[in-house]
Formats: structure tokens, sequence, C-alpha cells
């Protein structure tokens, strides 16, 4: 369902506000810092049609970035579906009622500014535009402007991280759609598609540990990328569950970090209270034990083994040491082994 991949899109946008700026500067040619102040405002508008109720429509987006010298309004819609020319419409009739919505009346003048808007378009076809029209003929003059489109398939990888366009890596899935079936039966084609997001997952890792993304920033484009691969390739099971099962491995690697960073930070402020070296490290002992309780406690809800959830404790510091046995006994008892 189209709704699915509007939600996901929804969703990064208002989670990860940071990640319009590049694509804004990408569609519009901005020259946004990066810094600017970004105010959503509501999404959902009634639009009045003669002799029929009132219909509820919901935009993608519709939000305001205010730059050093002035404020501009944007709407953004995400689109996966066969174009039928109706989009166009129901843009005007969104674009419509947001400039109504901010609309100055003074002595009975009524100002409206129509926000700028643009389309991604997640599938492309032959007659996918490369841009969208609006003609308004007025008694006054006829105004008519372009709708820039951005193509999902327009944008490899390496583009995406040079112009840090992170906001389209969810949806990245898409570029390969046209070709499910061969990556599908084909092992090597898989193991290629799989080194892609491996590849994504490495530079997620960096951009991270450079501070140019937040650990909830990376995880939320890991967790929505895992909900758009495993839709769009549920019909493709080797694709579904080999790609979508490494997003989820990280999904599972990051849980279980923050889980960890939690158990030190209680150990540590243990420790400090007592406001001595011993008390600091029967402290970070404790933390690491109740990192690890609630580790187990966490992974089991999601992965049944203590194999898999081994593997995925050990890689984190501190419980480098940990065996099997220590796992297995945690997912019986729930006790502390420390």
């Amino acid at each position: 369902m189209a709704d699915i991949y509007d939600g996901a899109f929804r969703t990064i946008l208002n989670d990860c506000s940071r990640l319009i700026i590049p694509v804004i500067n990408e569609i519009f040619d901005e020259s946004y810092l990066g810094d600017e102040k970004i105010e959503f405002h509501k999404d959902a508008h009634f639009i009045d049609q003669l002799n029929a109720p009132d219909v509820k429509r919901i935009t993608d987006t519709n939000f305001t970035i205010s730059g050093t010298v002035e404020s501009k309004n944007y709407h953004l819609e995400c689109e996966s579906s066969f174009p039928d020319g109706k989009i166009t419409v129901r843009l005007f009739e969104y674009d419509a009622q947001i400039a109504l919505d901010s609309g100055d009346v003074k002595k009975e003048t009524l100002t409206v500014t129509f926000p700028n808007t643009a389309v991604l378009y997640l599938r492309t076809y032959k007659n996918t535009p490369d841009k969208l029209e609006y003609v308004i003929v007025t008694p006054g003059g006829t105004v008519r402007y372009d709708i820039p489109v951005m193509k999902m398939q327009n944008y490899k990888i390496e583009e995406i991280f040079d112009k840090k366009l992170l906001l389209l890596i969810p949806f990245y899935i898409f570029s390969f759609e046209k070709n499910f079936n061969y990556y599908n039966d084909d092992k090597k084609r898989l193991k290629n598609l799989k080194a892609v997001y491996l590849n994504i997952l490495e530079r997620l890792d960096i951009l991270e540990r450079q501070k140019e993304i937040g650990a909830f920033e990376k995880r939320t484009i890991i967790e929505i990328s895992y909900d758009v691969i495993k839709e769009l390739t549920k019909k493709y099971e080797n694709i579904c569950q080999e790609v979508g099962d490494i997003m989820g491995g990280a999904l599972l690697e990051t849980e279980a970090r923050k889980v960890h960073d939690e158990g030190i930070s209680i150990g540590l402020s243990q420790g400090l209270s007592q406001g001595l070296s011993q008390g600091l490290s029967q402290g970070l002992s404790q933390g690491l034990s109740q990192g690890l309780n609630a580790l187990v406690n966490s992974l089991k809800g999601i992965i049944q083994t203590p194999e898999e959830i081994w593997n995925i404790i050990i890689k984190n510091p501190g419980y480098e040491n940990v065996t099997i046995e220590q796992v297995e006994m945690l997912m019986q008892n729930n006790e502390t082994i420390f």
C-alpha cells in the first residue's frame, strides 16, 4: 500500500528534521547551512467541494524553514503510484488550503502565499515527468510555475552520501525493484545487493562516529529502511529475508549498544555518588551486570536462541568474556551473574 511509504516518509521527516535541509537544497537549489529552524504545520486539511461533504486530506509534509534573511514555506509529497495526472490536482488542493491557512486579510484584501512544493517519486516510469506545472488563469492575469520532481532512481548511493541526502536511504531499495526477480533467484546478485546494504550500514556508523548524525537519527534511518524493505520485497522471499535481516540485525545491535550504555551510565553514577574509587569500580561492575540483564531481556523478546543473543552481546565493550552458558542462565532465571 502506498500509505505505508507515505507514512515512512512522514516519520523520517518529522523524527529526523535535520535531514530535510540537504534535500531542500538539492530540490530548490537553496543554500541552507543546516542549522536553520524548522517548524512543522498541521498536515490535515478539509478540502471544500461543491455539493459534497468536505474531504479530509493529509499532506506528507508542510513546514517552514527560517533562515537568516527570510522564512519560506515548503510542501513535499512522496509518490509511489503510477503517474495518472491526478497528483497535480491533489497538490494544488493542498497548496491552496495551505495558502489559505496562513492567509492575511487587511482592509478586505486577502493575501495568500503558496508554498514551495515538490514531489519525490519512488518509482520511475516512462511517463514520469521531470517536473509538474501549475497554470492559474485569473481575471488579473495568468500565473504559471513549475513543481520540481525528485526521482529516487536518479540517485546512486555515492551521491546520496556525498550530498548528505540521507533521508533517501530508506527508499533506496526502490532503485532495485525492477530487477527483484534476478536478485531473488541469483545468489551472486543477491550477495551484491547485500553488500550494498552492508556498505550503507558501515557508512552510517562512520557518520555517527564523526558526529555528523546522532544515534537516534541513524537508528531511525535503519528502522524505516527495514520496514520499507520488508514491505516492498515481501513477494521475494530471498531478498526479504537476507537483505531485511541485515537491517534487522543492525537494529538489534543499536538497541544492544543503547542498553549497554545505559547500564554503564547507571554504574558510573552509583560509583561517583559514593565518591570513592572503590565505589566507582563497584558501581561500574554493577552497571555492567544490570546492562547485561537488560540486554538479554530485551533481545530474548525478539530472537529466541541463546547463540544468536550471545553473538550480539559479546560485540559490546565489557561483555567480551561473557559465555553462552551465562546467557542461557539469564534467559532461564533472570539472575545476575557478575
